[in-house]
């Protein structure tokens, strides 16, 4: 799952835990799959962090 499709389903997540249709049956279903969407979410960013920080340290290298 892509960074933008797990923020996508977190952003709907937090949407519908914070309208008045939230079925309070489903609300830790709901939590339980957030954070997961998170957890993946820091996952992707920082591999990322890391991959530009490695390209930046050898760009300085060069110069």
């Amino acid at each position: 799952m892509s960074f933008s499709e797990c923020l996508s389903e977190l952003e709907g997540i937090v949407r519908m835990m914070e309208s008045d249709k939230c079925d309070i049956d489903q609300l830790a279903a709901y939590t339980t799959r957030a954070t997961v969407l998170l957890d993946t979410c820091r996952s992707k960013l920082t591999a990322t962090d890391r991959e530009l920080q490695k390209i930046l340290s050898g760009t300085g290298e060069n110069s």
